[in-house]
């Protein structure tokens, strides 16, 4: 994204920029909140398709995520190709086998049980598109010669929200799922080893019959989650 030489500081007028009076700030910000309140993790998915160019846009947005220094150290690969579910589905339930049969420790396995959990990962498998979400530890100039990437973590984690809420305000139901560990995806998808698989996103329609967890509809209160100093 960027190269080794011309790296100056150019300044440029903001571009797009959103002059709304304050009504219009509250306006969209309960509009999204409203919109985002609808989002529930869904394990259900029918078999209804999902067009390639939605999956492309929604991971546009997430691409306009801010990074540090802009390096946007993220790839996704996006998976429609059934033989390839089938076998990403297939290694992460072996993985998950493990974490149920003690991997995970006691107390991990208890938390999980008011979700409904087990090593049997079907959405892998029936939801149109699987999205992996890979974090690029350090890049690398045409030349081979490596440079490093900053606030990795972070800047992936941003990008990830991004994408989630695209997918949810095009209608689209999302799981994320980390198998783990989850180093199996590099050699299945053939990503390099300078990048490190975050999270996988079964994406598609929700199901007729999909259900949610009674206990995902509990969220903290805001007076829970915010501390204003003013």
């Amino acid at each position: 994204m960027f190269a080794r030489e011309n790296l100056n500081y150019d300044p440029l007028l903001l571009p797009d920029r959103m002059d709304y009076d304050d009504a219009m700030v509250r306006a969209e910000a309960v509009t999204f909140f409203e919109r985002m309140r609808g989002r529930h993790t869904v394990r259900d998915f029918s078999n209804r398709d999902v067009e390639r160019d939605v999956i492309e846009t929604c991971i546009r947005t997430a691409g306009r995520a801010p990074s540090g220094a802009n390096h946007q150290p993220w790839h996704f690969v996006a998976i429609s190709n059934p033989a390839l579910k089938s076998r990403i589905r297939a290694e992460a339930e072996e993985e998950e086998r493990r974490f149920y049969a003690g991997g995970a420790g006691d107390e991990w396995i208890k938390a999980l049980e008011p979700i409904g959990t087990n090593d049997s990962k079907p959405h892998l498998e029936v939801a149109p598109w699987l999205i992996v979400v890979f974090a690029q530890r350090y890049g690398e100039f045409e030349d081979g010669t490596r440079y490093k990437n900053y606030y990795v973590p972070e800047s992936v984690g941003i990008a990830s929200g991004f994408l989630i809420a695209a997918l949810h305000h095009a209608g689209l139901s999302i799981l994320t799922h980390t198998p783990n560990p989850m180093k199996f995806l590099n050699d299945a998808l053939g990503r390099p080893a300078s990048e490190k698989p975050v999270m996988i996103l079964a994406v598609g329609h929700a199901a007729e019959d999909a259900q949610v967890p009674s206990v995902a509809m509990m969220k903290k209160p805001l007076e829970e989650i915010l501390t204003v100093l003013d």
